[in-house]
């Protein structure tokens, strides 16, 4: 998916779809569909393409309680498994950092794999962003061995930490509504996020919530219910 913005300089355009999209910068692609020079009778202008993923790019969503159990490492128990984490370390080699994959559970048809690695700050990434990405790949590459693979990828049990980061926000910020009537926007978030955040405020007494704005990255809105 992509839009289109234009200013009068490229930095101008990239506010812009900042502003409109909710993103941070690194969180995007950009390219340059035209570019006007400024002249004797006419503004400068620079028309860019920014490139979002839809909904459906994003990268498999764990669902709550996905999470890694610490210290765990079990045996691969077939050639499947083996070729998955084989994958999964060349994968990190080739990006430039040395990275043990082990199983650290089971469920269903999910295998979480924990990433162990001295580069695991890196390897996770701004707001989790190179985890994504990483468990994004392993997934395809899982699903040309078996469809019903899902794999969850994790280092120092990030998610589970980032998830629990998300509800405390949340509930801080749901207190504060309630005591003091006014509404409260919460930062851009992908869909898994703002769903921690229904769920958890789902019963918290006097507020609502919902989600605004359009793109991937949305906002939940916090709502007081009672006057």
């Amino acid at each position: 998916m992509y839009k289109e913005f234009e200013g009068r300089t490229e930095q101008e355009a990239i506010d812009k779809a900042i502003d409109e999209l909710g993103l941070e910068r690194e969180d995007f692609d950009v390219e340059i569909v035209s570019s006007q020079k400024k002249g004797l009778f006419k503004k400068g202008s620079v028309t860019i393409r920014v490139h979002v993923p839809d909904e459906e790019e994003l990268p498999e969503d764990q669902d709550e309680g996905d999470y890694m159990v610490p210290g765990q490492v079990l045996e691969a128990q077939s050639e499947d498994e083996r070729k998955i984490l084989a994958f999964l370390e060349t994968l990190i080699a080739k990006m430039g950092y040395e990275g043990k994959a082990n199983i650290n559970f089971r469920r269903d048809s999910k295998i979480g794999i924990d990433i162990v690695s001295s580069s695991s700050s890196i390897l996770i990434g701004r707001k989790g962003r190179n985890l994504d990405a990483i468990q994004m790949v392993a997934n395809v590459y899982a699903g040309n061995l078996d469809k019903d693979y899902k794999i969850i990828v994790d280092s120092e049990n990030y998610r589970m930490r980032h998830e629990e980061a998300i509800v405390r926000q949340a509930f801080k910020a749901a207190e504060i509504v309630r005591r003091s009537h006014r509404s409260r926007l919460m930062p851009p978030m992908n869909p898994f996020e703002r769903r921690l955040i229904h769920t958890a405020l789902n019963d918290f007494e006097g507020v609502e919530t919902k989600s605004e704005g359009e793109g991937l990255y949305k906002q939940v809105r916090i709502i007081p219910t009672e006057r």
